[in-house]
């Protein structure tokens, strides 16, 4: 009888809550419906709660960052990031007793460290927050958490091993393997970075994959600022000390890079204690929970994690590639010291400016990675398509002035950033071409790693680099091109790797993207910008200082750019209101009568 009545009862509420308002004096009561929606009759007033999943959504919907609003200040974060980085790396090649050689034995002893700390902790931030936007976009909070926790104890472990292996290991490599003796003591400064920075790529993986992307991006830009003021104070205090070392200033440089990683972590730690309060109450408000043991997890996690792991191994191994053939194949026809300095333009000035716009670009392939595992959790296949192809678009439109910019004005920029060495124009030039193809590459892959194809990116990057191992065996050894073989492989393993990564893009995601609004409305926008910018540089160097005319032209161009891609308008209405302010953009483009 009594279960009866109260489903009579229930019946009776829900009826009467589907027609009639508010105001009945009935006494408080909450009555559970199917376990999901349920009404609560409070002090005569009926309130209406919805499912608890989209109660939860609306709760948290306020601290959640949009695609967009991430992707932005990611993209700022990383901009600033490379221009601290191109700051030290003036500073360094500028400073008399470091130069070029200097800059060839901090690669050759950083390279060995990144190639450790990506075995150790490159893939986690993608294959954390993989895991956690999975489990957040169903509601299950408490999973998520669970998944960080134990990431984070198995990761410390590994990234301490990671720190000893260098620490002890470091005469062995810098005398056997790398053949730079000078080398040595830049691994052993950089040993307990890797510890520090394994630990801090866990806890930036589990605020990408809670949408707080912009944390991440603060301890990043935070790191940065403290390694460019200490790489400037301890150079400067070690030169003194050494009377002016090139080796022992080049270790104190790669110290500074040690203890800014400290710093950046120290600022995630603070504020992950600072949110415990708002994480304990998403725990304690979790839906859909599903209990994993821990090796279970851990199982998840390295099987995310050692793709994407494997992805940034072959990329460091592209750039090892360069420290184990360049130096040694140049010494068979030049001197070991211009060996080591060609190197030095190789890897130091070049790479740091053909990487300044795939740090623009790194904010859509971080932000897909949550993006698309979560929609693909909730089967949102509209929201894969649009998300994956805007992100390829404004890729695209990054990277085709990067590259035509950088090869038209490659002598000029180094005599603006390197007056006291400003070799390496056409080594700029070969290398300015893969920046197109390594930055398709770096969006297509975090859009395949966020929908579950997790061995595609490796393979195509896998392929790429075996092409340019070849390539520079054969051609570094030959004394008329030299240096320029290892720039000549690094552009055809991009390309292949790109051909490979968007031939299966398009077989797993379907993307709303035309032949003309792909590729040939950004080459004519580019084209346009390229001729007016050499135009004004040329005719301005005549007359003023160069290094001025050579910010005028860029600045220039970098306007001319954004105006031809508004008149050919490559963006619809659709694309631009998804960018910050986009209303607003949209909105003054009609009142022009350009949309």
């Amino acid at each position: 009888k009594k279960a009866r009545l109260s489903t009579i009862f229930e019946k009776f509420v829900k009826t009467i809550a589907k027609n009639l308002n508010k105001n009945y004096n009935i006494k408080k009561k909450t009555v559970i419906y199917n376990n999901k929606e349920h009404v609560k009759l409070k002090g005569g007033r009926m309130v209406f709660i919805k499912k608890e999943k989209e109660q939860k959504e609306k709760s948290t919907r306020g601290k959640k960052e949009g695609f967009m609003q991430g992707v932005v200040t990611l993209m700022f974060s990383q901009v600033l990031i490379k221009i601290l980085g191109l700051v030290y790396t003036l500073y360094l090649t500028n400073r008399p007793g470091f130069g070029d050689k200097g800059n060839g034995i901090c690669a050759s002893g950083y390279q060995i460290y990144a190639l450790l700390l990506t075995i150790s902790s490159i893939g986690l931030p993608s294959a954390i927050s993989k895991l956690v936007s999975e489990r957040t976009a169903v509601g299950d909070n408490k999973g998520a958490n669970r998944i960080f926790k134990i990431a984070f104890a198995t990761f410390a472990i590994i990234g301490l091993v990671g720190s000893l292996l260098l620490f002890f290991g470091a005469k062995v490599i810098a005398n056997n393997w790398l053949q730079i003796p000078e080398a040595e003591m830049t691994l052993v400064a950089l040993s307990p970075a890797v510890f520090f920075v394994t630990i801090a790529s866990v806890m930036r993986g589990y605020f990408n994959g809670r949408q707080k992307i912009s944390i991440g991006a603060k301890s990043q830009t935070l790191e940065q600022v403290f390694k460019t003021l200490l790489t400037i104070i301890i150079v400067e205090v070690v030169a003194i000390l050494s009377n002016v070392s090139t080796e022992w200033m080049a270790a104190g440089a790669n110290l500074a890079t040690t203890l800014a990683t400290f710093l950046g972590f120290s600022y995630l730690f603070l504020y992950y204690k600072s949110e415990r309060k708002e994480i304990a109450s998403e725990i304690k408000n979790t839906v859909n929970y599903q209990y994993e043991r821990v090796s279970e997890v851990i199982k998840k996690i390295l099987f995310v994690s050692i793709p994407i792991t494997l992805t940034a191994i072959m990329s460091s191994i592209n750039k090892n590639v360069d420290s184990f053939t360049v130096v040694r194949n140049l010494k068979k026809f030049l001197p070991e010291d211009i060996a080591t300095a060609q190197y030095g333009i190789l890897g130091g000035k070049v790479d740091t400016l053909t990487s300044l716009p795939l740090a623009i670009n790194v904010a859509f392939a971080t932000a897909l990675v949550p993006a698309i595992s979560a929609a693909k959790a909730r089967k949102d296949n509209k929201t894969i398509t649009q998300k994956t192809s805007f992100s390829l678009l404004v890729s695209m439109l990054i990277g085709l002035p990067c590259t035509v910019g950088m090869f038209i004005f490659a002598q000029p920029i180094l005599n603006l950033l390197f007056p006291n060495a400003n070799d390496g124009a056409l080594i700029l030039q070969i290398s300015s071409l893969t920046i197109i193809f390594t930055i398709l590459d770096q969006t297509i892959n975090g859009a395949l790693q966020g929908y579950g194809k997790l061995m595609i990116p490796t393979i195509s990057l896998a392929i790429g680099v075996f092409v340019k191992l070849i390539l520079n065996l054969v051609l570094i050894p030959i004394p008329s091109i030299g240096v320029y073989g290892a720039a000549i492989g690094s552009v055809a393993c991009h390309m292949v790797a790109f051909t490979i990564a968007i031939n299966a893009l398009r077989k797993n995601i379907k993307l709303d993207l035309t032949f003309s609004k792909f590729v040939i409305k950004p080459i004519l926008a580019t084209t346009i910008m390229g001729i007016c910018s050499y135009f004004i540089y040329s005719t301005l160097s005549g007359i003023i200082v160069e290094r001025l005319a050579t910010i005028i032209a860029i600045v220039v161009a970098v306007i001319i750019y954004v105006l031809a891609v508004i008149i050919l308008k490559i963006f619809t209405k659709e694309e631009l209101k998804m960018m910050p302010l986009g209303d607003k953009i949209t909105t003054f483009l009609e009142k022009l009568k350009i949309y």
